[in-house]
């Protein structure tokens, strides 16, 4: 790995993030976030918003760590979510349509479109950390307990915990890397961290300028998720070996603080360059080699637009709808006129039926010249 493609001299570190979406990335500034999509017909979709003002307490250190790490996993799923709402606009015709069940139609009838979609958000994180906590937290330390009668010294167990802890995490991402679309995602995450790099070493946002740069980063969100591994792994070694249930409530209330501590050194990391911090990020930055895959011109051109999204003036309006590759409006279309111009291109009347009652002898009729 070479570190000097990464910790970049002359580089300006921002405070500009990112994250990979479906067929796009999500650019987050100071003042607002980006988010960019490519549409099959190759159009770049973008929608911008203004960011909440973070409020005093964010600030204070440890502590904002769990509220970043809260506020990215709420808005990451609505990112995501909102990047799947607009490919499902372009599923192939011969897919089947969703169509929504009678409790789904019974909830909006009580709460409206917007309280379904928030519930859904709220249920997609919940589950999200159930899971995560679940098999990366609680189930290690389960399994390990196992190993008690032939292992002596809680601070061994700890370790062969945190240890086998990061192996099915890294196992994990590996499984998913294999997946089709989940590489698409991965090789826009390279795309967004070759558009920041670009960047901060004041070059033309250009996808040739971009190319030259790595896709590794030592910022990335994937670096702090390494982060929180190896800081769990030591903070729970200090911790001996009780009861099963004494270490499930333990790690559960020290979760925080792991949190807190791992932002603090990936925001450490990402404004220095020393000996020390290269070496700890090795891990995350190996990491990220699973997480991140080469873009092509295309993908770059999508993060581009991203990134220019936010670098517009304080007071300059929000948009949506399809933009260029500078990101400059060129035609405002929100997700409803989006669908609907879907339905129009392929003939069906908005419930997934064709509409043939409109179409003319006419219509099927070719031509000689």
């Amino acid at each position: 790995m070479d570190m000097s493609r990464i910790f970049l001299k002359g580089a300006c570190p921002t405070p500009i993030g990112g994250q990979a979406v479906l067929e796009g990335v999500m650019m987050r500034g100071m003042e607002r976030t980006a988010i960019a999509v490519r549409l099959p017909d190759g159009r770049i979709h973008m929608k911008t918003n203004k960011n909440t003002a973070s409020a005093r307490w964010t600030r204070i250190p440890l502590l904002r760590g769990v509220v970043s790490f809260v506020i990215s996993l709420v808005e990451g799923t609505k990112t995501l979510t909102w990047s799947a709402d607009v490919a499902e606009y372009f599923m192939e015709d011969d897919e089947e349509e969703y169509e929504p069940g009678r409790f789904e139609t019974w909830l909006t009838g009580r709460i409206g479109e917007n309280g379904v979609w928030q519930l859904m958000i709220f249920l997609s994180v919940l589950i999200a950390l159930v899971f995560a906590i679940g098999v990366f937290v609680l189930l290690p330390t389960a399994a390990i307990g196992w190993l008690k009668p032939f292992v002596s010294g809680a601070v061994t167990l700890n370790l062969i915990e945190g240890v086998l802890r990061i192996i099915m995490f890294i196992a994990y991402i590996a499984a998913i890397s294999r997946m089709k679309d989940i590489r698409r995602v991965f090789e826009y995450h390279g795309a967004e961290h070759k558009t920041i790099h670009c960047f901060e070493n004041n070059l033309e946002l250009t996808p040739a300028n971009a190319q030259q740069f790595y896709t590794l980063h030592p910022r990335c969100g994937t670096s702090f998720l390494m982060f929180v591994m190896v800081v769990s792994l030591v903070l729970f070694s200090l911790l001996g070996w009780p009861d099963l249930l004494m270490r499930i409530v333990s790690r559960l209330l020290l979760l925080p603080v792991v949190a807190g501590v791992s932002y603090e050194l990936l925001k450490w990391a990402g404004r220095s360059d020393n000996w020390l911090v290269r070496v700890l990020s090795i891990p995350g930055l190996y990491l990220q080699k699973l997480t991140t895959r080469e873009p092509d011109d295309s993908q770059l051109e999508i993060a581009i637009a991203a990134l220019k999204g936010v670098l517009v003036e304080p007071d300059a309006p929000c948009i949506e709808g399809i933009v260029d590759r500078d990101g400059q409006l060129l035609e405002p279309m929100n997700l409803a006129a989006l669908k609907k111009e879907r339905e129009e291109i392929s003939g069906t009347d908005g419930s997934g039926e064709r509409n043939d009652a409109e179409r003319t002898c006419d219509d099927g009729k070719g031509t000689d010249q």
